[in-house]
């Protein structure tokens, strides 16, 4: 009896480990892993193209294949650019920072300043916003120093050198030239 444990049909372990294999060796296709890539997070048409030829796949492939997903509703670079607006407004960045991430993007320039005109509505608030939190923390700070680190730290975020001044000067409730 114990001879037979084994032999049985489709017990082969080694059978078992071959199948895996074959499934994990196998290579996802062109549609397959633009869906895959589409799936984790949005992505701009040149992210996606990018990230395909790096994977191996023909430049005329991906150049159909991304026409399809246009087609499809899947590939935006419009809807893109509103969403990675949308999270940079709610982060409290400023325009020049938006328009640098969508240009890393690969988003088109007429597409870019859309979204960056978009953005404009608000953006001294935003900037108020994030001023006022860092402010609280610089009381200590002489009000050369505090402005200095407040206007740069907007700028870095962002926001216009002039927007960055005048609302280090009004959260800091400081007065005066570009120095406090």
């Amino acid at each position: 009896m114990s001879a037979d444990i084994g032999t049985q049909t489709g017990s082969d372990p080694q059978a078992g480990s071959d199948t895996r294999a074959a499934r994990g060796s196998r290579k996802l296709g062109l549609h397959d892993r633009a869906l895959r890539l589409l799936a984790v997070r949005m992505r701009s048409r040149r992210e996606l193209e990018q990230r395909l030829v790096r994977a191996g796949f023909e430049r005329d492939e991906v150049a159909a294949e991304l026409v399809r997903l246009e087609e499809a509703g899947l590939l935006d670079d419009e809807a893109f650019a509103d969403a990675l607006t949308e999270q940079a407004i709610t982060s409290r960045k400023g325009g020049r920072a938006i328009a640098n991430a969508l240009y890393a993007k690969g988003i088109d320039r007429s597409t870019i300043d859309r979204a960056v005109e978009g953005s404009r509505e608000g953006e001294f608030d935003r900037a108020m916003e994030f001023a006022e939190g860092r402010a609280r923390r610089m009381t200590g700070l002489p009000d050369a120093k505090a402005f200095q680190r407040l206007s740069s730290a907007l700028m870095r975020r962002g926001f216009s050198p002039d927007t960055s001044r005048t609302v280090a000067r009004k959260a800091l409730d400081v007065e005066g030239s570009d120095e406090a």
